[in-house]
């Protein structure tokens, strides 16, 4: 048997040779990365000034309000409040479709699945909650009262994002430092995704529906393989919490929103940051971050009551939106590109175009 030094010295030598190889992986990246994209990006016109107008305001919840998420229908969307309530909104006449009373009041997020049938919270509870939207009665689609379909639980901590892959498919982030897939037909998580080693504060699922992104408070993003269950990328950078993450409407880099008041673009492919999003002005954190539907606006919501909007190429500030009276909680681009919605402490929603 080795004594207890000289495991303790094997255990060193082989943290030395795992920094040198990450030395050497660094260096190597290095050399592959021959320009930047701002660089790339000098010929490229500039954006001009971006003034969004608000359309509509969003009135009803009675505290803040602290998630929202578009329907892939592009007109209608939901949102969570700690009043306790669920609203799904009709975005182009302001109406309430549904109010939905919640068990828990502590709700930090909300999600719509891709039919429209169903939406999802989940907070302080460790539970993400499932909705049926068409639980009314015969000839009345959506009369009545939605019911709870699914009661999610399994997390040891808050549940800080959800996403719908299906009806069938949902992702949940936690505070208990893991992401999990569950079977809403049975009700159970069949996956876990664990390697963060702070709170997951939010997923943002690949268009191809086989990765998603994850940001947590211990400032790193990780894409994760749903097929596998493993962390195959993790990018670092940050100085502090990632409270959002967004991937490119592409699939192929994420941004992400963070407590040291930036932003950052990161590419899959080149397995690096891209750009950083950032402002001598600017000094509270990001809560959130939202890509246009091309991909060469991103949208991120701030503790300072504004949203600012960034040419996500050049990297430079191409408008402020203001108009809430706190905290920018939650955003959302519509499917179509048409709106921007925004969610605030302010108990109110904006849309914006």
């Amino acid at each position: 048997m080795s004594s207890p030094a000289e495991i303790q010295e094997k255990i060193s030598a082989a943290r030395r040779e795992a920094d040198g190889l990450k030395d050497k992986i660094r260096a190597a990246k290095d050399q592959t990365a021959d320009t930047s994209l701002r660089a790339m990006a000098n010929d490229t016109p500039p954006l001009p000034r971006l003034t969004l107008k608000q359309r509509r305001t969003l009135k009803g919840h009675l505290a803040k309000v602290y998630a929202l998420h578009w329907s892939a229908d592009k007109r209608h969307l939901v949102s969570a409040s700690q009043d306790g309530k669920l609203i799904v909104w009709d975005a182009w006449t302001s109406n309430k479709v549904h109010a939905i009373p919640l068990r828990s009041s502590w709700v930090m997020t909300c999600a719509y699945s891709p039919s429209g049938a169903l939406v999802a919270c989940g907070g302080l509870d460790n539970i993400c909650s499932i909705y049926n939207l068409r639980g009314g009665g015969p000839g009345q689609p959506g009369g009545g009262q939605a019911k709870v379909a699914r009661e999610l639980s399994a997390h040891s901590g808050y549940i800080s994002c959800c996403r719908f892959i299906s009806d069938r498919q949902i992702i949940t982030s936690s505070g208990d430092m893991t992401c999990m897939l569950w079977d809403i037909e049975q009700g159970i998580r069949t996956m876990e995704f664990s390697d963060h080693t702070g709170d997951v504060m939010s997923l943002s699922l690949a268009p191809n529906a086989n990765l998603f992104v994850s940001g947590a408070c211990d400032a790193t993003a990780k894409v994760w393989d749903i097929r596998t269950g493993k962390a195959v990328q993790t990018f670092t950078g940050h100085e502090s919490d990632i409270n959002a993450v967004q991937f490119f409407p592409n699939g192929d880099a994420f941004a992400t929103g963070s407590d040291d008041a930036t932003c950052k673009l990161f590419d899959l492919r080149a397995d690096r940051e891209l750009n950083t999003y950032q402002h001598d002005s600017i000094l509270c954190g990001i809560t959130s971050v939202a890509f246009s539907v091309s991909g060469r606006v991103l949208f991120a919501g701030y503790d300072d009551y504004n949203v600012n909007v960034w040419d996500t190429l050049k990297g430079e500030r191409v408008g402020v939106i203001s108009g809430h009276e706190n905290r920018v909680s939650c955003m959302g681009v519509s499917g179509d590109g048409m709106g921007l919605a925004t969610g605030s402490w302010d108990t109110l929603l904006k849309i914006w175009s």
